[in-house]
């Protein structure tokens, strides 16, 4: 019996793991950087989940996209995609340079906010650390308007 117990187990697991690996969860690729929290991979467009950078014409967003290119450089991305799309019908996904989840990393260096109205306050350690060290937007002149958006 535990040994049967023990197969159903590991074949549950086996089945939620391929599930997660199924190609409709996630995308693999090379990307093109659109801004602080949105890149293309394979013509798929993707914005970062749980995050918010500077929008066009807003303090920062240069420096957030330009952070964001020299991070990924020419480096192989794997993203986890959500159930849904965005309002603008993006992928919304998670994405990782060797196991570095780049939303933490925008985050942590003062490039993107926790965005907590979707992240549910995932990234609020890194803003803090972000704000309490003066990184990146944080040690700028800013519209507070962007701030209040992080929640």
């Amino acid at each position: 019996m535990k040994k049967l117990n023990l197969f159903l187990l590991s074949l549950v697991f086996i089945l939620s793991i391929s599930k997660l690996f199924a190609e409709e969860n996630y995308t693999l690729g090379k990307a093109r950087v659109i801004d602080g929290d949105t890149i293309v991979i394979k013509k798929e467009k993707i914005r970062f989940g749980g995050i918010n950078s500077p929008e066009r014409k807003e303090t920062g967003y240069q420096l957030a996209k330009d952070k964001l290119l020299k991070k990924i450089s020419n480096q192989s991305i794997t993203c986890i995609k959500e159930k849904n799309k965005d309002k603008y019908q993006r992928t919304v996904a998670e994405c990782f340079i060797n196991g570095e989840s780049l939303s933490s990393f925008m985050v942590k260096n003062g490039y993107a906010c926790d965005f907590i109205f979707y992240s549910k306050g995932k990234y609020a350690d890194e803003q803090k650390y972000a704000k309490k060290k003066k990184l990146g937007i944080w040690k700028m002149k800013y519209d507070i308007s962007w701030e209040k958006k992080c929640g």
